[in-house]
């Protein structure tokens, strides 16, 4: 009778969790991935463009601070996208996946807007102002206390309910501007007469100056408050957190009250304080960019403001370059892409590193 062998081979290589690095050399390891992104993203210009990746280089720079003007859309747009990755950055830090930060964002440029539209001209500036805020937030908090409610009472999916809860905002919005906008045009007028004050004859400054304070309260209340504490416990285990005595289904709601209402505040300083009016497309996607923000920082809302500005500054110099050469706008989202891909790569071998197998075992 034929003898069976069965082989077993151990794999050619496995994944596992590396040592930490300490902080030089990580930050080490990120600056030889951007400059490697850079040499690799050169050669790609020069073979598909026959362009200088130099003078590439140099519009970025020139797109991004080329011009006082330049440089102050720089910062409204960097204080935006920070203050809806400050928004999502509790509810991921908890691992309740919030994709609807777009359609919170919407809800609150919405209750904005319509606060301006039909109390403008009847209330005074100060009452006017603290009845944007108010609404702002609240609508803000509404859209995310119900896919909240829905987790923490009969364990819903929270990704398609938030995504879904996107969809439903924008419809919102399109009904308003054709339901209110007399013109049938779909555009609303602008009202910068009832927006947030501007401070001197800088634009966007109090914009910066509120996400500024906002980025501190949010980084102070997830590493020294007792509530951030419990943010951390459900995001590790939750059986972990209701063994030492940690009620879950309060933590979920209040942490997603809280993104809920920051996510308002982005949408009242958008419409308020930036555009005002809007559009089905005044989140910009920046409810979706600010998930790679948050997490590229690790959750920790001070190295936010270095992954807001990276992804900034790739937008507008991507703007620049295709303006300037005259190329495709896909190749300067090549250039994005190559960097951000490095990035991302870099932080998972920070995280992790390849054994390659010395061996292969075999049983008979």
């Amino acid at each position: 009778m034929a003898k069976t062998e069965n082989k077993t081979h151990s794999p050619l290589f496995h994944i596992v969790k590396r040592e930490p690095l300490p902080w030089y050399g990580a930050w080490g390891v990120r600056a030889g991935a951007i400059v490697l992104a850079l040499l690799l993203s050169a050669v790609v210009v020069t073979i598909l463009t026959k362009t200088n990746p130099i003078e590439i280089y140099k519009a970025m720079f020139q797109g991004a601070f080329g011009s006082s003007n330049r440089i102050w859309n720089l910062l409204q747009q960097l204080s935006m996208l920070l203050c809806v990755s400050l928004a999502v950055t509790p509810a991921f830090k908890m691992k309740f996946w919030n994709i609807g930060a777009e359609g919170q964002v919407l809800v609150g440029g919405l209750a904005t807007i319509a606060v301006m539209m039909f109390f403008g001209d009847k209330m005074s500036l100060p009452i006017l102002l603290v009845t944007m805020v108010a609404a702002s937030i609240l609508a803000g908090i509404i859209w995310a206390l119900l896919p909240a409610v829905s987790k923490a009472l009969w364990n819903t999916n929270e990704t398609l309910f938030t995504l879904m809860m996107n969809y439903v905002a924008i419809q919102l919005i399109a009904y308003f501007l054709k339901k209110f906008v007399k013109s049938g045009s779909g555009v609303l007028t602008p009202m910068p007469q009832y927006g947030l004050p501007v401070i001197g004859d800088m634009p966007y400054l109090l914009n910066i100056i509120i996400v500024a304070v906002l980025t501190i309260m949010v980084y102070v209340y997830l590493k020294y408050s007792k509530q951030g504490y419990e943010i951390s416990v459900v995001g590790e285990s939750e059986n972990t957190a209701k063994y030492i005595g940690i009620n879950v289904k309060k933590v979920v709601i209040r942490t997603l009250v809280i993104s809920g209402a920051l996510c308002g505040i982005a949408g009242l300083l958008l419409v308020g304080g930036t555009d005002h009016t809007i559009s089905t497309t005044t989140a910009g996607g920046r409810g979706f960019t600010a998930i790679m923000v948050s997490w590229l920082a690790k959750f920790n809302p001070l190295v936010m403001v270095l992954t807001s500005f990276l992804i900034v500054f790739l937008e507008r110099g991507a703007e620049q370059v295709s303006s300037q050469f005259r190329i495709s706008s896909a190749i300067s989202d090549i250039v994005t892409g190559i960097i951000l891909f490095f990035i991302i790569g870099c932080e998972f071998f920070l995280q992790y590193k390849i054994v390659f197998s010395k061996h292969r075992k075999e049983n008979d």
